[in-house]
């Protein structure tokens, strides 16, 4: 008997992502296995039931109970989510293990395996699988959208008989994958564009999309993976100093900046808003995860009192979802991808002598089998190693 490939329809509200597409129906299909997806799974997404039956998958009634096998998914397991699971199951999609403690250890004490694609490490072989990459491209473009219809003029210089206008001033913070497009994106626009990040490589990134790098002098700071490392209180104080007359001259503010398994870094604070223009607006990616910017809330957008009227302060929340039928098809090829690395003649084979396989596996044969989340969650307690 091949090897039962569900997807579900996600529960978290506001949620329209999925994590199957027809083109991965069909990959799966062709690696063996048998792909059965929850009825109106892939609505919110534009993708119909007979369109995944056209792909091969089966269709099953919402709330049917899944087999051993592997289950597809988009947001974090919940504990609930992972005890509806049979002993021996298999799940792939992002899991957020170091701020999800409880559906780590439930999947533990289940017996269930868990791979958590926001860990795959980032080496050339995972590009395919890179869903903070994926997802992160369109969020970054979103952000811009959300600005612009939230900013009440033109982006770019405009110059008429009546008059000309002034291009929008646009700073971006931080400069991974999400805020380089919104770099981009901005520049598309007609905006000037600038932009700050603390990895070594930032500045040339910036300006490989049109945007002027802002070296604050601080030094880098590289962490594992390409990503961002924490700064020392010190130092995020004076980051925050130097920063504040670039944000006081922006109409436009945009923060993606992020630190793995810890808070968002603060940015930009109440007082550097107070600074800024009437009819200015920020944005802020990391508000589920503690914010860049004070104040921000994710899902709100609201007004913030400055001398002489007010600017917009924007939470994103599920900011994916509103791209939801290109973020599906993108991350539903990255959890294909992985799937088939899972997959030897449609019976499943993990070979955690592969690096993506042990680098993203959180929970295995009722241990939690990576370091990295053993430390966070039990720094005590001794770490086992991988099967």
């Amino acid at each position: 008997m091949p090897v039962t490939v569900r997807v579900r329809a996600e529960r978290a509200s506001g949620e329209k992502r999925v994590a199957a597409s027809p083109e991965s129906v069909k990959k799966l299909v062709t690696a063996g296995a048998a792909v059965e997806i929850e009825a109106g799974a892939g609505e919110a997404s534009l993708i119909s039931d007979a369109a995944y039956r056209a792909a091969g998958a089966a269709i099953v009634p919402p709330g049917t109970a899944v087999a051993s096998g592997v289950l597809l998914h988009v947001r974090p397991l919940t504990v609930d989510d992972v005890e509806a699971l049979p002993s021996g199951a298999i799940t792939v999609g992002m899991l957020d293990p170091f701020q999800n403690a409880a559906g780590v250890e439930a999947a533990r004490d289940r017996g269930v395996t868990t791979f958590a694609l926001d860990l795959l490490p980032r080496i050339s072989r995972a590009q395919s699988m890179d869903v903070l990459s994926s997802q992160a491209l369109l969020a970054g473009y979103r952000l811009v959208t959300l600005a612009a219809d939230a900013f009440g003029r033109m982006f770019g210089m405009t110059m008429t008989a009546a008059g000309t206008l002034a291009p929008a001033r646009v700073l971006v913070l931080g400069a991974g994958v999400a805020g380089l497009q919104a770099i981009a994106t901005a520049k598309r626009l007609g905006g000037i564009v600038s932009a700050n990040d603390v990895r070594a490589a930032s500045a040339d990134e910036v300006r490989s999309v049109g945007g002027t790098f802002i070296d604050l002098d601080l030094g880098t700071a590289d962490a594992a993976g390409g990503y961002a490392k924490e700064l020392a209180e010190d130092r995020a104080r004076r980051q925050q100093e130097l920063l504040a007359p670039h944000i006081a001259a922006s109409d436009i503010v945009i923060t993606t900046a992020a630190v793995p398994g810890r808070a968002a870094p603060r940015l930009v604070t109440a007082a550097m808003i107070a600074g800024m223009k009437p009819g200015s607006v920020l944005v802020d990616l990391a508000a589920e995860t503690g914010g860049n910017i004070e104040g921000s809330v994710a899902g709100e957008r609201r007004r913030v009192a400055v001398e002489g009227g007010a600017v917009t302060l924007i939470g994103a929340r599920d900011i994916q979802s509103d791209l939801a039928p290109d973020a599906s098809k993108l991350y539903a090829m990255n959890c294909a991808n992985f799937t088939a690395l899972l997959l030897k003649e449609g019976e499943t084979v993990l070979d955690f002598d592969d690096e993506l396989v042990a680098g993203s596996a959180i929970t295995h044969d009722g241990r939690i089998v990576s370091e990295r989340v053993a430390a966070a969650l039990a720094p005590s307690t001794m770490v086992e190693e991988s099967a």
